[in-house]
């Protein structure tokens, strides 16, 4: 009997850590040390955000908000992993991805959304570098050369609008600045893993400075077909990634000019056919993480090219400051999938001969634009007002063996303003209040179908006539919160927040005879309180927040039955509630820890909706059924929504003359997580977890450092997902990978 397999043990730590939460920061506060020579050295960090964008301290945004920066980033990338490596990692937060390195999905507070297709809308908004990500190809964007991620829990309606119901993921790059400064980074590892990165920047002019970064990531095939005998065929990648920046810098203005590129050839993510067995979660005799068996031709191959550019101007006004951001961002590309996962000859496997799908995102192009007037004063009433425009179109192309080529077309208006303002009442107390006004309109028409299609050469099929689709909604989205400073170091906070994900129109079914379908906008209403403290003489810093969100008309994605359908539904209402707490301890100059944890409770309410379950049959439905066999959902858990998040990290240097030997570890266990809309046996998991390892060696005089690292070390295989159309197919987490690193910074 395991240390994390029993009930109790979850219910102690969330006991725990919510006692500590609520209860012992007045005892902390009461301990805090005296000064003592070394204090100074063990103090934390102070981290700046733009949560609400401006910089301020972490610890006076009355903001759920958590960051990842500097070694704990570099230690989670460190063997090339792509974006949905953050799963886990932070509390509240999880990711997956059923379409490999391209097109990730992000759940917080158990809040996403499992769509498959490239026209796919989320709750959880990416932004790079000050633009929105909205289409899921460019969610996927490499990190690299990056200063800080920002994850910010609960709606963000009133500054960064629609489709921010669940939160945001804010990645900031390193930006230009006069002094000189450069690094290249190197890894070797398993696998055939190759990271190569690096960035140099510095002025040009006494106003000018640039800043050129660049990822080239490589990871050899490893993977075996035993169907067709080929070895080392699968698995594999390369990314080829830079960035250019230009920061034009005067007492009139600043102006920041930035394109990048990414060009990707890799393998889709590996679905394994029959790895569960009926009435079992757990991985069967039938898995080889190093083999499977694909009928298909086109070894899951992926490629996509995307590129963008950005001008941010910053207008230094009287006591005000005027930004203006203008982006482009397009892409092109696709992959083919074997979708149930092997040959229909393996044991247990439905005769379902070559089921493969081609999915191609064509032409993609978004632009936007923002505005924005803030104040910029030391006064007691800070405030800000804008207004935001955005404008995508694409096709999207999905090829089926036995349907033929299919082509829909998708496009998205909207237009929003907004404004917030925060007032300080007095040296303990400020308000903030905010609202956003937003029209949406989004369209859909259908281009040609079936082409050389064998289902229209035996009459199984027929060309469908489907009239253009045109859905538009207009929404208010509002926030209030309180902050209070009870101390010099610790302040309480409650926020009440309104926002809405747009409305959604899906079109991938079109391609398999069936009419597109579309989903009214949903509207989250979100209460939370939290306490964020900084203790113990600045070593140990403390933040929690309780939560409790309803959410009116929520979007879903019913995915799968005999036909692997995927179609948008509306529930009545989902509702969830619970709490995350985020700590980092100083104990000592040279030993430190950090991690958190997060409980969410997610339920659907909707006494009459009903979908499909498993096509396949094999699954052990656990939902009431109607008499045609659909699933009963009411009350269902949200599906990949984790119910609990536990994450720890430690790091200890030891001092050398010439700098320090340090170890950084990390652990993540994912608690109990239900994969579809209905519940089954099969298709849920428990208490998946990782760890990860590096020691270093830093040289303070030559400015370099040298470690080896290890990957999801103990080689755990954990079950991130499923298909359920004709078998038991899963597909699970990245493999272990051992290696060497090296950086080398120049100033």
């Amino acid at each position: 009997m395991t240390l994390f397999t029993k009930s109790a043990v979850f219910a102690a730590v969330q006991a725990a850590l919510f006692g500590a939460t609520l209860g012992f920061s007045p005892v902390l506060l009461a301990q805090e040390s005296d000064k003592d020579p070394a204090a100074e050295e063990k103090k934390l960090e102070k981290i700046t955000i733009t949560a609400q964008r401006r910089s301020q301290s972490i610890q006076e945004v009355p903001i759920s908000v958590a960051t990842l920066s500097g070694e704990k980033f570099d230690s989670i990338f460190v063997s090339g992993d792509d974006i949905t490596a953050l799963a886990i990692k932070v509390p509240g937060l999880y990711a997956e991805s059923s379409n490999g390195r391209a097109a990730p999905r992000f759940y917080i507070r158990g809040l996403g959304n499992t769509d498959f297709d490239l026209a796919a809308s989320q709750p959880v908004s990416i932004v790079m570098d000050d633009v929105v990500m909205e289409n899921v190809i460019l969610k996927s964007f490499p990190l690299f050369d990056v200063q800080q991620v920002e994850v910010i829990r609960g709606p963000q309606g009133t500054l960064f609008g629609r489709n921010t119901t669940a939160g945001i993921i804010k990645f900031d790059s390193v930006k230009p600045r006069q002094d000189f400064d450069a690094y290249l980074k190197t890894t070797a590892g398993t696998l055939g893993t190759a990271h190569f990165e690096g960035a140099v920047g510095g002025g040009l002019t006494d106003s000018l400075s640039a800043r050129a970064s660049f990822l080239s990531q490589h990871r050899s095939n490893w993977i075996d077909n035993s169907f067709t005998g080929q070895n080392d065929v699968m698995g594999g990648y390369d990314e080829r990634t830079g960035r250019l920046q230009f920061l034009y810098e005067n007492e009139q203005f600043d102006a920041l000019f930035q394109v990048h590129s990414r060009n990707y050839d890799g393998t889709s993510t590996m679905f394994r056919k029959n790895i569960l067995s009926p009435g079992s979660n757990k991985l069967n005799q039938n898995y080889d993480r190093d083999v499977v068996a694909y009928d298909a031709p086109g070894n899951n191959v992926q490629r996509y090219d995307a590129w963008g550019s950005s001008l941010k101007f910053d207008f230094h006004l009287d006591g005000m400051t005027l930004t203006s951001i203008s982006a482009i961002e397009k892409a092109a590309g696709g992959g083919i999938g074997d979708i149930d996962g092997g040959n229909p000859d393996q044991a247990g496997a439905a005769a379902v001969p070559n089921a493969v799908t081609e999915d191609q995102l064509k032409d993609l192009k978004q632009v936007t634009q923002e505005i924005r007037l803030a104040s910029d004063t030391s006064t007691a009433l800070s405030w800000q007002v804008g207004a935001f425009y955005f404008d995508s179109s694409f096709g999207v192309n999905t090829i089926d063996g036995f349907f033929g080529a299919t082509e829909v077309f998708h496009g998205n208006t909207s237009w929003a303003l907004f404004g917030q303002t925060s007032y300080q009442v007095n040296d303990k107390l400020t308000l903030t209040g905010g609202l956003r006004y937003t029209d949406d309109e989004k369209t859909f028409s259908v281009g040609q179908q079936n082409v050389d299609g064998f289902a229209l050469v035996i009459g199984a099929a027929q060309i469908q006539q489907y009239d253009p689709i045109k859905v538009r909604d207009d929404q208010i989205s509002w926030e209030l919160s309180a902050n209070y400073r009870l101390t010099n170091s610790t302040s309480v906070f409650g926020r009440v927040a309104e926002g809405f994900r747009a409305q959604t129109i899906q079109g991938r079914d079109v391609a398999f005879e069936a009419p597109p379908s579309v989903a009214g906008a949903e509207t989250i209403t979100s209460f939370e309180v939290g306490t964020k403290s900084d203790l113990l003489d600045n070593t140990l810093r403390l933040n929690a927040a309780l939560f409790y969100y309803t959410i009116d008309d929520i979007q879903l994605s019913a995915i799968g039955g005999q036909t692997q359908g995927n179609q948008l539904i509306n529930a009545d209402k989902g509702t969830g509630y619970g709490f995350e707490v985020d700590f980092d301890y100083r104990v000592l100059p040279n030993l430190s820890f950090g991690g958190g944890f997060s409980y969410n409770n997610t339920e659907l309410k909707d006494d009459t909706l009903t979908v499909a379950p498993c096509g396949s049959g094999l699954c052990t439905v656990l939902d009431p059924t109607t008499t045609d066999g659909l699933a009963l959902i009411n009350g269902n858990p949200f599906p990949q929504a984790p119910k609990t998040i536990l994450t720890l990290n430690s790091r200890y240097a030891y001092p050398v003359d010439s700098g320090e030997i340090y170890v950084f570890a990390d652990y993540q266990l994912q608690g109990k997580t239900n994969l579809f809309l209905y519940e089954s046996a099969e298709f849920r998991s428990n208490n998946n977890h990782e760890a990860g390892l590096r020691v270093a060696y830093v040289n303070d005089q030559h400015n370099y450092e040298v470690g080896v690292f290890g990957r999801n070390i103990t080689d755990q295989d954990n079950l991130k997902g499923a298909i359920d159309f004709s078998n038991l197919t899963g597909f699970v987490n990245e493999p272990r990978v051992f290696g060497v690193d090296f950086r080398i910074n120049f100033f």
